[in-house]
């Protein structure tokens, strides 16, 4: 039985909105969580109020005022019967608000959380300034028909669905000049709109968009008694979706430098300050000046800034410093460096990384990058750096892949004991699943996972984690790394889905040895680097004619898509499938593609069903903070493809870094998200001291070679140029105790010429200018 809350008094006349609010409060002592309001204009009913026992609360109101369900709280519904004026939902913070008619202007205004769903259309002004907390769900504003003008200014987050239903004589469902200011949010809208912002983009519906909406159109529709008009409303052809741009897509508008404002708008000749502010020129600096009158002082910044190469590369190794140490002489000590980084620098970065590296590569500018691949298949006999002192820590590891064997690699050097959980027969993952011999040679792979092994780190092959296993691994460790990788291929149920091959089941058939069967016609959906890997072992196993095709652009590398080409494989996009059936493959353009065999290679997604549900995200994935810690288990963490898609050298890095983290969690350190060093401006190289190569015939022969071609940027490659160079000899070189050197620049002798910045090659001279 609900509470029943009048705003008129026994002689029928008008009360005043405190004495109505008092009235619900005093209900509310009393146990009531139900309540039928018949108001009069009244404000701010619905919130901000809560029980103590957590029982949720239930506003049935007729005829409100202002700010009908203002800063409702998380467990309260507040159903208005009719519409509702000015700032219905003002600030919402978790309240359920449904309006079973029009919502005034401002409706949703700063709305942070909760849900509002009106069934009708909304003012003007209305969703201005929603806003996200990301340690809450999105707040939600659905509108069944349109807004008034100025909609969803200064929008900085949340979602809203505008429907446009009946719009059919409206120039635009979302008003004049909507979206002004918008740097956050999704809004979704069905139907014409004009004047829309210049800071936002309006895109076409992806999967994802479409998912979302038709999983919650139909709670929207039933909250305001229209469910007939869900497929109407579902028709995802009217749609599209608004987002903002982001601060690099908006306009760059110049404007005058505070120093310009000055000079010429304000003391200046002509300034309007120019006839009162005097100087004495009691001190006047020289032409050349040294000490405090230097217009810029320099700074050594060593290392104050990473290499592209370093900064680039997922597994965050530091080749400015490896060839560094070639350059010095210390071979050994140059190859066990990258160790402290990969535990993979022969067979991933030697062989199949696609060396992002290489492409940030500032020799590039000059010839050709530096060659990573020679570099790193110099370490693949290196002898591994010896780990620390035993920590008694118990470190496990779900999953022998690269990732889970990067982890585990970094937490055996760390003094770790690590025990590593593998369901296959031998421990590496899709190194040795599916990327084919001929692209990463078997020994260059047993090799370096003989060198994990021979560290002290136990696997266990041949287990599969379940459920009641994992519990027990949880039990019985100080922590555990989830690296169990992505192994469930994904699959379009499109008609005839049944008939296809997965691509990663094929692939780890054929390195098996399995030699699985396959026409000589065979068609491959998808184009990325599986798809293409998937193309060189069917024509391992004997096709002769294989077509790749994709929806969109083949996300393939551009070697790969070669090394297919060679063979004879064609690549076509867009081709979108509509059915597949015995005799092939059938477009929706209505072109039969005969074919023996189809493989689908689009991804593939991680099986995490070991894992309690609540660990893991809406989208299955785990759930992870900054560093990479489970949200819900403290001490368990998560990396590679069980928290987003990666290349290898993605995993490897996630591995390496969340080591150091757990390694900071067993201490009982604070957990701080490991960030990449600010990447060197190319201005700041002087490129112009290196002499090109000739492109064409540049070969590397000696990868040891490649230290007389690396910039060294960043990082003080000891050349002396500057100490040589400076016109006023104020730099000297300065050995430490602990075998480092700095350069010094004295003050007293320093002119600030920049010399000393313009003939440092690796950019490590800096100067600041003194304003």
């Amino acid at each position: 039985m609900a509470a029943i809350i009048s705003g008129y008094d026994v002689k029928q006349r008008r009360i005043s909105t405190q004495v109505l609010l008092q009235q619900i409060y005093r209900a509310l002592e009393q146990g009531e969580t139900e309540f039928e309001v018949t108001s009069s204009g009244h404000h701010n009913i619905g919130g901000p109020l809560w029980t103590d026992d957590g029982r949720p609360l239930k506003f049935r109101v007729k005829n409100p005022g202002q700010r009908v369900g203002s800063f409702g709280l998380t467990g309260t519904e507040i159903i208005v019967e009719g519409s509702a004026p000015a700032d219905a939902g003002w600030l919402n913070s978790g309240a359920i608000l449904t309006i079973l008619g029009d919502g005034g202007d401002t409706t949703a205004h700063c709305a942070a959380s909760g849900k509002i769903y009106v069934a009708g259309r909304v003012g003007t002004r209305s969703g201005s300034l929603m806003k996200h907390d990301p340690g809450y769900d999105n707040p939600e504003f659905w509108i069944l028909k349109n807004t008034g003008s100025f909609s969803f200014e200064f929008m900085g987050g949340g979602i809203a669905v505008v429907c446009g239903y009946n719009h059919d004589d409206l120039p635009s469902v979302l008003g004049e000049r909507s979206c002004m200011g918008m740097v956050g949010g999704t809004i979704y809208v069905r139907g014409p709109v004009s004047e829309l912002s210049d800071e936002v983009w309006m895109l076409d519906l992806d999967a994802a968009d479409q998912a979302f909406l038709r999983e919650n159109m139909p709670v929207f529709l039933g909250k305001i008694n229209r469910p007939q008009l869900e497929k109407e409303l579902t028709d995802f052809s009217e749609w599209k979706k608004i987002v903002a741009k982001t601060y690099e897509e908006r306009n760059v508008r110049s404007r005058m430098t505070m120093r310009e404002f000055r000079d010429q708008k304000w003391v200046g000749d002509g300034g309007i300050f120019a006839d009162v502010l005097k100087d004495d020129y009691s001190h006047v600096a020289g032409l050349v000046n040294v000490g405090a009158d230097r217009i810029k002082i320099p700074h050594w910044q060593d290392k104050r800034f990473g290499a592209p190469c370093q900064v680039a590369c997922p597994s965050n190794i530091p080749t400015q410093d490896r060839i560094n140490l070639l350059r010095q002489g210390k071979y050994a000590e140059a190859l066990e460096l990258v160790l402290k980084y990969s535990p993979f620098p022969a067979s991933v970065c030697g062989e199949v990384c696609p060396n992002l590296c290489m492409d940030a590569c500032s020799r590039r500018y000059i010839d050709k990058p530096v060659a990573m691949k020679e570099l790193g298949r110099l370490s693949l006999d290196a002898a591994s750096p010896a780990p620390k002192p035993a920590s008694g820590k118990q470190v496990a590891v779900i999953g022998g892949g690269p990732g889970g064997l990067s982890a585990a690699w970094q937490l055996r050097l760390l003094g770790h004991d690590v025990t590593v959980f593998e369901a296959d027969t031998e421990i590496g993952g899709k190194l040795r699943q599916v990327i084919p011999t001929d692209r990463l040679p078997a020994e260059s792979l047993n090799s370096e996972i003989q060198r994990i092994k021979d560290i002290g780190i136990q696997v266990k092959t041949n287990t599969a984690v379940d459920a009641p296993l994992f519990e027990q691994i949880h039990k019985d460790h100080d922590a555990v790394v989830v690296a169990s990788g992505a192994h469930n291929a994904v699959v379009i149920p499109f008609p005839g889905h049944e008939l296809m091959t997965k691509g990663l089941d094929f692939l780890k058939a054929v390195n098996a040895g399995k030699r699985p069967k396959v026409g000589k016609r065979v068609i491959v959906i998808g184009a990325g680097n599986a798809g293409m890997d998937v193309c060189l072992g069917a024509y391992a196993m004997g096709a002769e004619k294989v077509l790749s095709i994709d929806i969109q652009r083949p996300a393939a590398y551009k070697h790969e898509i070669d090394s297919v080409k060679a063979l004879g494989g064609e690549i076509r996009w867009p081709v979108f499938t509509e059915k597949v059936t015995k005799e092939g493959l059938l477009t929706k353009d209505g072109e039969m593609i005969e074919a023996d065999e189809v493989i689908i290679a689009i991804g593939e997604r991680p099986d995490l069903s070991f894992v309690p549900r609540e660990w893991l995200t809406v989208r299955g994935m785990m759930d992870v903070d900054a560093c990479s810690q489970v949200v819900k288990a403290p001490g368990v963490f998560s990396i590679g493809d069980t928290v987003q898609p990666g290349l290898l050298t993605h995993a490897i890095g996630g591995g390496q870094e969340v080591a150091f983290l757990i390694d900071d969690y067993l201490a009982g350190k604070e957990l701080v998200p490991i960030v990449k060093p600010e990447m060197i401006n190319q201005s700041c190289l002087s490129k112009e001291l290196f002499k090109p190569r000739n492109r064409g015939k540049l070969c590397v022969t000696d990868a040891k070679d490649e230290s007389l071609r690396c910039l060294s940027c960043g990082t003080c490659r000891d050349c002396t140029m500057c100490l040589e160079a400076c016109p006023e000899g104020a730099i000297r070189r300065v050995e430490n105790e602990d075998g480092t050197f700095e350069y010094v620049s004295d003050d007293d002798v320093c002119i600030g010429c920049s010399v000393c910045a313009g003939i440092c090659p690796c950019g490590v001279w800096a100067m600041e200018i003194m304003v």
